[in-house]
């Protein structure tokens, strides 16, 4: 089931590649990638420099300090893989609280929650179920981000994974981890002809932890360890309407996997060798070794990082309407499509929704809608003044 998942989840388009040279990174727990809110699904899954939102929790939760709001929280959902089935979605609930004298310091957490729809188990030849399963992958995590500077905030992140992909026998047993993430976050005003304008930057390190096992420890994975960098601009055409232009570079920190180079007996023995070296590799050791790993040298490695583009307009931060474009290399999964997107703000409330258009044919991804609800806690309060 992971394995379908994965093949259905980042690789878009193999059969229009050369499948000698096709070679994603994979990991276990792939739903761990998936951009859960609209906001940044809408900017082409961009948000790591982006201004602060209730979602910064999955893209880079240092900027909670820079937050304008004291507390919030949100809701989002995503029908995954609609077009090829109706019972697989991404649910997704964040929160943030700031603390301090001067509200330089703020704790957040998140629970997401993948399910995977029903399995129905037949024996052999047989059509009626005699077992029902529900698979599913989770994680909850909280963080504490604090400003260093008028202009810069770090944080750091703890993570709980839990990836139930059982079929209730003694082959299979749910895989857990746990996880760190760290990043960072900077804020600084530019002039740009006559405007002020913001520039933003920031970084996040996602998922370095332990690997995850299916069984018991005989087969170790790697999860999906992530480092994105990404920088932005926020330009005010007038008093009501600004617009920011934002673009993310990211690459998984996880080695590649081995592949079998001959049908000699020397060739399977050495594959055979690198299958045990893969498994048995640490987390910390695979994070290093993915920087120089790829059987095409450097310019693989290069083929490796994803790029995203986003840009989003507003009007008197009332009203929103985005779009962007992610871009991941044909031989690293073919995920290429165009998103856009709205949003509407009220002094309590934030409603947004996002699409995505695919680039490339074949893509399951393709037209898959997300929504976000998110409730800020100090209009709520005003509200009660």
């Amino acid at each position: 089931m992971t394995a379908c998942l994965l093949a259905a989840t980042i690789t878009s388009s193999q059969a229009q590649t050369d499948k000698e040279h096709f070679a994603p990174i994979n990991t276990a727990v792939p739903s761990l990638s998936i951009a859960p809110d609209a906001r940044g699904g809408a900017m082409g899954d961009n948000g790591v420099a982006s201004m602060p939102d209730i979602a910064s929790q999955y893209w880079n939760p240092a900027k909670y300090a820079f937050h304008y709001s004291n507390a919030g929280i949100g809701l989002s959902y995503t029908p995954w893989l609609r077009r090829l089935v109706n019972d697989v979605a991404l649910a997704y609930l964040s929160g943030f609280y700031k603390i301090g004298q001067n509200d330089n310091q703020a704790f957040s957490a998140s629970l997401r929650y993948f399910t995977l729809g029903e399995i129905q188990q037949t024996a052999q030849y047989e059509t009626i179920p005699y077992n029902r399963l529900n698979p599913y992958e989770m994680a909850i995590d909280v963080s504490y981000s604090r400003k260093l500077s008028e202009l810069y905030s770090m944080a750091v992140t703890a993570r709980y994974i839990r990836s139930d992909m059982s079929d209730q026998s003694d082959e299979m047993v749910p895989g857990n981890s746990v996880a760190a993430d760290v990043s960072g976050y900077l804020e600084k005003y530019v002039i740009l002809g006559n405007t002020e304008s913001l520039w933003t930057f920031g970084f996040n390190v996602s998922n370095i932890g332990t690997k995850i096992s299916y069984d018991g420890g005989t087969t170790n994975d790697f999860i999906p360890t992530l480092l994105k960098i990404g920088t932005g601009l926020l330009y005010p055409l007038d008093d009501y309407n600004r617009i920011g232009f934002y673009a993310d570079l990211g690459k998984f920190l996880v080695p590649s996997l081995p592949k079998s180079r001959g049908n000699t007996e020397e060739d399977q023995a050495e594959y055979e060798r690198l299958k045990e070296k893969y498994n048995t590799m640490s987390f910390m050791t695979g994070i290093f070794t993915s920087f120089s790993d790829a059987p095409g040298g450097f310019n693989e490695e290069l083929k490796e990082i994803n790029l995203s583009f986003g840009a989003e307009y507003s009007y008197n931060d009332q009203f929103f309407l985005r779009g962007g474009y992610y871009y991941e290399n044909p031989y690293k999964g073919n995920r290429q499509y165009f998103s856009l997107g709205a949003g509407f703000r009220m002094s309590v409330f934030q409603l947004d929704a996002a699409y995505l258009i695919s680039t490339v044919p074949s893509n399951p991804l393709d037209q898959t809608l997300r929504f976000s609800l998110s409730f800020d806690m100090d209009g709520i309060k005003n509200l009660f003044r």
